[in-house]
C-alpha cells in the first residue's frame, strides 16, 4: 500500500515499500504546515523549481539526513553547492532510484532561488511522474494548463494526479478541471491553494467541475493521508 501524506501547499510525502519520497518540502514559514522538519526522514526529495515555497527546507533536510535531492540540472547544481546531496535531471528524462522511478515533465512557470537577497535563475521548472509499487503518480508542480497533458494521460495510466488549483500563480480551478480531463487519472488531489489569500480557492467547487465518473476527487487537509490501495 502507498500512503500519500499532504504536508500543506504543494508538499507531499509518499511512503511505499520502495522508500519515502518528499516533494517540494516547504515546511518552515508555511502557514498550513502541520509537521516539524526534524521529523522528516526521506530517502529522496523531489523539487519542482527554485521558488522558496517549493524548495523550502530541501537543502537542510538533505544535509541532515543525506537524502538525495532530484531536481532540474541548474537547481540540482545550486543545492549541491549549498552542501546538499543531489542528482541532476531534466525535462523528459527518467531514472530508477532505490525509492522509485522518477521522470520529469514540463511545467509552465518560472524558477528562481533567493540567495541572500539575490535572485538566482535555476532553469526550467518541472513536474514529476513517479512509479512505485506498480502505481503512477503525477505531481504537476506549479504550472499552467498545457495541451501536452493529454500526452501524459495517453502514455501513462495515472493512478493519482496532484494538481494546483490556486490561480494567480498557477492553474485555477477551471483549468485544473480541464487538465484532469486531459490526464484521466483515477484520483486527483488538489493542491497549492489557501496557503495565502491570493490563492484562496474552494476545492469543493473544483470537485464539481470534474467528471467523477472518470476521476474521483479527493480533498485532503494538511496533515491528512490518502492511501492508494486499489
Amino acid at each position: 500500500m502507498i500512503k500519500i501524506k499532504y504536508l500543506g501547499h504543494s508538499a507531499f510525502m509518499i511512503e511505499s515499500s520502495e522508500g519515502t519520497i518528499l516533494i517540494d518540502p516547504f515546511i518552515t514559514g508555511n502557514p498550513s504546515a502541520t509537521c516539524e522538519v526534524r521529523d522528516l526522514k526521506p530517502d529522496g526529495i523531489l523539487v519542482t523549481h527554485g521558488h522558496g515555497d517549493h524548495i523550502g527546507d530541501a537543502i537542510n533536510i538533505s544535509k541532515e539526513t543525506g537524502a538525495l535531492i532530484v531536481a532540474p540540472f541548474e537547481l540540482a547544481t545550486l543545492v549541491q553547492k549549498k552542501g546538499a546531496n543531489s542528482h541532476p535531471m531534466h525535462i523528459g528524462g527518467g531514472r530508477k532510484f532505490p525509492f522509485g522511478y522518477v521522470k520529469l515533465t514540463q511545467a509552465f512557470h518560472g524558477s528562481g532561488f533567493d540567495d541572500e537577497g539575490s535572485m538566482v535563475y535555476t532553469g526550467q521548472p518541472c513536474g514529476f511522474l513517479i512509479h512505485v509499487e506498480g502505481k503512477w503518480i503525477y505531481h504537476a508542480g506549479d504550472t499552467a494548463l498545457f495541451g501536452d497533458m493529454k500526452l501524459i494521460g495517453d502514455r501513462f495510466p495515472l493512478d493519482l494526479a496532484l494538481l494546483p488549483i490556486g490561480d494567480n500563480f498557477t492553474m485555477g480551478p477551471e483549468d485544473a478541471a480541464y487538465a484532469t480531463k486531459l490526464l484521466r487519472p483515477k484520483v486527483v488531489i488538489p493542491m497549492h491553494y489557501d496557503t495565502w489569500e491570493v490563492i484562496a480557492q474552494d476545492p469543493e467547487a473544483f470537485s464539481t467541475m470534474v467528471d467523477q465518473a472518470v476521476t474521483k476527487v479527493e480533498i485532503i487537509n494538511p496533515g491528512e493521508d490518502y492511501s492508494l490501495n486499489f
